[in-house]
């Protein structure tokens, strides 16, 4: 299966030097993985751990303070190999909504709230579809119909919709260009379980139909038990797993990875859930060697010291730690074998 994006080393830094103090924070740091065509990649991790800052750098949205400081990137769209960083603003405006779209954080970071969520649409895809007005306007009504939204909502103001009518229309706005590659950071974040599971259905029915690659952002591990073909698990700015969805549920090869998954809630299972103790580093200063080794049950000397490197420990799967092989194999909740998690 080809590559669609390939990143290498990529270290992205927020620097900023106010009344002459230095400070940089690590937000990305030296990660390097591959998405591959027609597949939904998650990246999963705790809050501050460096998953937004890792796909605005996707999505060219690099604005001071956030600095790439090394490593590269790679598109690979119809045979052409693109660099985001390396074209100019017109030529990156165009990549980031005729092949690659993103669709934020809450939809009120999409939508204007005082104009009419027609002019959302006038003004992020007109100009990229090459269509007459009247050609454009029938496009949009049809692809709000095959996502089940009336015409009529782009008449409407965002505040008259409700959070899933609103982020159906963010979905909407982001693949109405058709794009090969969609960036999803957090889509489900404030609505209720039955409106995410329709959101959810929705993405997943856009992808099959576009065959688009699908960057997903979440913390909710049983969201990518549902959705993800492969995941990356991201600790401190860092990649410290990465495998096919079933293996890392199944058999976790860091002990980041395998707490997140048994802190996961089962149907009937009444125990307490372990916590893990500590909070996540500061990414301005964080620890040497292994960054989860403050928190690591399984720590030793060499973790203190030494940075363990991402290494295959299995078939398409690689993890970030000296003791790979003792951490001990959980059993997954339903949802990662093909059922949805509770």
């Amino acid at each position: 299966m080809a590559d669609v994006l390939t990143v290498a080393g990529l270290k992205a830094y927020y620097q900023t030097n106010y009344f002459g103090v230095q400070r940089e924070v690590r937000a990305v740091d030296d990660i390097s993985i591959t998405v591959r065509a027609d597949e939904v990649y998650g990246i999963a991790g705790e809050s501050s751990s460096g998953k937004t800052t890792l796909i605005k750098t996707f999505a060219g949205a690099i604005h001071p303070p956030l600095r790439i400081v090394g490593g590269s990137m790679r598109y690979r769209f119809d045979g052409q190999e693109i660099d985001p960083y390396a074209v100019s603003a017109e030529e990156l405006n165009r990549l980031r909504w005729r092949h690659v779209s993103y669709i934020m954080q809450g939809s009120m970071s999409v939508l204007n709230p005082v104009r009419r969520i027609h002019r959302s649409f006038a003004d992020f895809a007109f100009s990229h579809m090459d269509l007459p007005k009247a050609r454009f306007w029938q496009a949009v009504e049809e692809h709000l119909e095959r996502l089940s939204l009336s015409p009529d909502v782009l008449r409407g103001y965002p505040h008259e919709l409700s959070g899933g009518m609103r982020q159906r229309v963010t979905i909407a706005l982001a693949t109405v260009c058709r794009p090969g590659f969609i960036i999803a950071d957090e889509p489900t974040t404030a609505l209720d379980v039955v409106v995410q599971k329709d959101v959810l259905a929705l993405l997943d029915d856009i992808r099959r139909t576009l065959k688009s690659s699908v960057v997903f952002v979440t913390h909710d591990m049983s969201v990518h038990a549902n959705m993800a073909d492969r995941i990356g698990i991201m600790y401190a700015g860092r990649i410290v797993e990465e495998g096919p969805t079933r293996a890392l549920f199944t058999a976790p090869k860091h002990p980041y990875t395998a707490h997140l998954v048994a802190s996961l809630p089962r149907i009937g299972d009444a125990t307490r859930k372990p916590a893990l103790g500590g909070r996540p580093p500061a990414l301005s200063d964080p620890p040497g060697g292994c960054r989860f080794h403050p928190r690591c049950p399984l720590a030793i000397d060499k973790c203190r010291t030494e940075v363990p490197p991402l290494e295959t420990v299995g078939a398409d799967h690689r993890s970030a730690c000296w003791r790979s092989a003792e951490v001990e194999p959980l059993t997954p909740p339903s949802g990662a074998s093909g059922e949805e998690v509770a």
